[in-house]
């Protein structure tokens, strides 16, 4: 038996809920209501299918360790954003979109094949002293914030401090 799609309600409190914390975070939702709430109500059924928010955009092996990269928020939002204005599905927008100084476009699909992604998990012992850093650390100099990425966050999500003020760190 299959799950009940979700209500209405369900729907319009996740897209509370995540608009609230993006905001805290320095991030926006996209500003067309109807088709942000389509892509939280596909956060919500693929949370029922698979036990967790997976990108309703991508593909989901429906095993958590081979997904966590596209639980939601994903592990590209931020490059996306930096590059594109907006992430892979278009939930996460930049001011810009925001303000409706440019629009979505078409965002390429940055995931690695599977086949890249496993042979890095299996790889690493997931000790910083075993493996080779893919990603820069910046560190933001207002809170210490930390984060491995190709380029510092647009605004820290601790602190609230602008790009500016990260160095990096390793």
């Amino acid at each position: 038996m299959s799950a009940a799609a979700p209500l209405t309600e369900e729907i319009q409190a996740r897209y509370e809920k995540i608009k609230r914390e993006a905001e805290e975070g320095g991030y926006h939702l996209n500003p067309d209501q109807a088709f942000t709430m389509n892509l939280v109500r596909g956060l919500l059924v693929n949370e029922q299918r698979y036990g967790y928010p997976s990108c309703p955009c991508r593909i989901s092996f429906g095993k958590r360790e081979e997904d966590l990269d596209i639980i939601c928020p994903c592990d590209y939002r931020d490059p996306d954003l930096d590059e594109f204005n907006a992430c892979y599905c278009a939930l996460y927008v930049s001011d810009a979109i925001l303000k409706k100084e440019l629009s979505v476009g078409s965002i390429p699909e940055r995931r690695p094949p599977r086949s890249e992604r496993k042979a890095v998990l299996a790889g690493t012992s997931g000790r910083l002293t075993d493996m080779a850093l893919p990603f820069p650390v910046w560190r933001c100099r207002v809170c210490g914030y930390l984060c491995a990425r190709d380029t510092p966050p647009l605004v820290c999500p601790v602190c609230k401090a602008t790009k500016d003020r990260f160095e990096r760190f390793i």
